[in-house]
């Protein structure tokens, strides 16, 4: 029985044409900026994005916290929504790193201006100055949910109003673009910085980008040296890149189509769902965690657990329509054992 993982989309593995890329890449030193296949990622990304400049990154959390870092000092607030990955899942970056407190807006990962307005601190020395705004999309916690583009904008406009940086963590702004038809210039617009994850819905086996205009970058570039994200002959990674950039993007639609099947299955199999994924991600309930886990691996079935009683399914370039198919089977075996 070969198993399914649907843990997350970071297990995607690099297709055979994509390994190929990686294999013919020209290489450079990057540190010296004199790898081609990274330049060229780089314009590409920019370009995507609609943004004067770009930059390679070994990760997403480097992604973020190279931002962060570039236009904040130690004792900032950063504001973000509930949830936020930069402050849960990141080790505590941005309080170690750079020294600056994450404060949390609305509910879900979803906030409005008026959140903004009122979490905003007074520009008197008892008070933290305020910083930045951080909004994620999609929200990795709420379920891979889209934060509406009219409510970036608002906030985008709270934010500009009050001198405030503007970071979008855009891991999967990829997804974002294929459920709603906006291209991502249009959703990186309102931002002074933005990243985007290849190594998720992607597939690419590493890598980040942060986009935001010339200054800002070299600002980044100067974090991504001191925190040791340096790297020599990067091409090999950033040809991979490059192919999904190409070839991969418009291919998520299919994983979110599968996540509307699972999402289906496992409603008619008698779990509580939430609704109809808007992405990649689909949330349910169980009665027993440890259970339900224990057994679903038996089955030869990977799901993680985000809390006591909730599980996170995500459908990516490693699942079809078919293996989707098998997973429900194998949770309806588990179901008729009693176990669910």
């Amino acid at each position: 029985m070969d198993p399914i993982d649907l843990r997350s989309d970071t297990v995607t593995r690099p297709t055979p044409a994509m390994r190929e890329a990686m294999a013919r890449a020209e290489v450079g030193d990057d540190v010296y900026g004199e790898d081609p296949t990274v330049n060229r990622l780089q314009a590409a990304a920019a370009r995507l994005l609609g943004k004067p400049a770009a930059l390679f990154v070994p990760s997403g959390t480097m992604g973020n916290q190279a931002s962060l870092h570039a236009c904040v000092r130690p004792g900032d607030v950063v504001l973000a929504g509930e949830g936020a990955h930069l402050l849960l899942f990141e080790s505590g970056a941005a309080a170690a790193l750079s020294g600056v407190q994450v404060q949390t807006l609305g509910r879900g990962g979803f906030f409005g201006a008026a959140d903004v307005i009122a979490a905003v601190n007074p520009r008197e020395a008892h008070y933290a100055p305020t910083r930045v705004v951080a909004v994620e999309n999609t929200h990795n916690r709420s379920g891979g949910r889209v934060f509406p583009l009219a409510a970036i904008r608002e906030v985008a406009a709270a934010a500009r109003e009050r001198g405030l940086h503007l970071h979008l963590d855009g891991a999967r702004l990829w997804n974002a673009v294929v459920a709603t038809g906006t291209p991502a210039a249009a959703w990186a617009a309102p931002f002074d910085t933005v990243t985007v994850c290849l190594s998720k819905g992607l597939g690419a086996p590493v890598g980040s980008l942060v986009c935001g205009s010339a200054e800002t970058i070299e600002r980044v570039h100067r974090a991504r040296k001191r925190f040791g994200g340096g790297m020599r002959q990067a091409g090999i990674l950033a040809a991979a890149g490059l192919y999904a950039l190409e070839h991969h993007i418009d291919r998520l639609a299919e994983d979110h189509a599968n996540a509307r099947r699972l999402a289906q299955g496992l409603a008619e199999l008698g779990f509580h769902v939430d609704p109809a994924p808007e992405t990649n991600m689909v949330m349910f309930d169980v009665a027993d965690t440890g259970a339900f886990r224990a057994a679903a691996r038996r089955h030869g079935l990977l799901i993680n657990p985000i809390a006591e009683g909730r599980f996170r399914a995500v459908t990516h370039l490693g699942v079809s329509a078919g293996d989707i198919e098998d997973a429900l089977a194998r949770v309806g075996q588990l179901v008729g054992a009693g176990i669910r």
